[in-house]
């Protein structure tokens, strides 16, 4: 395939704005709409000389070509849209969390197999240097048996973020803390070490009563199908600034930790006859107005597209990885 890969975004927020402009930076690409509920002027998208529709169906309806649509939307919007999307035989991107239930996602997938089409999920932290530096370890038994793994989340989310006009913080738009703020980490945990079981909570709501429908704390402790254990403490109260996202890897063989803001720093690597290499420096944050989030590595994510849809790479993040976040965020919530 030498024609340009033709991409439809769903979704003109910031994430949406990302998606947009990592297309448009691929020479490979072709942006061919923006859909957004929004007024095209409100959305500040003025710099892509593109159709603009304000909905999916008048997109699909237009017959206008895309081979791949993003959905950027609200994540209670991800599974109805994306379903949309495959069923007019076109490959899909969805945006974290792929679905707020594993049924949706189950069904999802069913879809996508029967159509022939790609789901991608987006979960670029994996690109980061300390994320792919850390599978390897993992992935060639350098730290032996994995004994214990501690995974931290302290994030601000106050009132600059949850507003009464943001989808933020609406249960059945948003999923909870879990679904919209972590779930990045939570997947790159999977990504290492597999399933969990034997999953205990505590939750707690200690300053966002009027901001959200539900916790912005919790204590979580489990065990990993493939033998060890781990435990997940989060929290959206930290005061006015992120705190961290780290990742304590206790193992046979030696201990790592990954920890910095968004889980992008190496701050301890001790394993038994190993040197640390030098890593190449982490993207920044994505920046959300008064708010960081995770590391900017969409253009990744496009460029995986590109390959899977010209068959020269496989997918990065499939949907069956994507189902099981949602499937992992599901049964600790289950824990309330």
């Amino acid at each position: 395939m030498s024609e340009k890969i033709k991409f439809a975004v769903v979704g003109c927020g910031h994430i949406g704005k990302r998606h947009a402009e990592m297309i448009s930076r691929n020479p490979e690409c072709e942006l061919v709409a923006l859909i957004d509920v929004k007024d095209r002027l409100l959305l500040g998208i003025e710099t892509y000389d593109v159709p603009f529709f304000t909905s999916l169906d008048a997109f699909l309806n237009s017959g206008i070509e895309a081979d791949i649509i993003n959905i950027a939307s609200p994540n209670g919007f991800h599974f109805e849209q994306a379903h949309q999307v495959v069923a007019a035989g076109k490959h899909v991107v969805v945006e974290k969390p792929m679905t707020l239930n594993k049924q949706d996602a189950e069904q999802l997938i069913f879809q996508a197999l029967h159509k022939h089409k790609q789901v991608f999920a987006v979960m670029q932290n994996r690109y980061s240097p300390p994320s792919a530096w850390i599978k390897e370890i993992v992935e060639s038994g350098k730290l032996g048996k994995i004994f214990m793994v501690q995974l931290n989340c302290y994030w601000n989310r106050d009132d600059r973020y949850y507003k009464p006009e943001s989808w933020h913080g609406k249960k059945d738009l948003d999923g909870g803390t879990l679904f919209t703020q972590f779930s990045h980490f939570i997947d790159i945990m999977y990504w290492l070490f597999g399933d969990i079981t034997n999953i205990q909570g505590k939750f707690a709501d200690f300053n966002h009563n009027d901001l959200t429908d539900f916790e912005d704390s919790g204590f979580i402790s489990f065990d990993f199908v493939n033998g060890g254990m781990g435990s997940l403490n989060y929290s959206t109260s930290v005061w006015n600034q992120n705190l961290e996202s780290s990742m304590t890897i206790i193992a046979e063989n030696g201990s790592v930790k990954i920890g910095g803001q968004y889980m992008d720093k190496v701050e301890v690597c001790n394993v038994k006859d190993y040197e640390m290499p030098e890593l190449a420096p982490t993207n920044p944050g994505n920046d959300y107005g008064a708010y960081k989030g995770s590391a900017a590595n969409h253009h990744y994510i496009i460029e995986n597209v590109v390959d899977v849809l010209k068959g020269r790479n496989t997918i990065t993040t499939n949907a069956l990885e994507g189902l099981k976040v949602v499937d992992i965020i599901e049964r600790i919530y289950a824990n309330k």
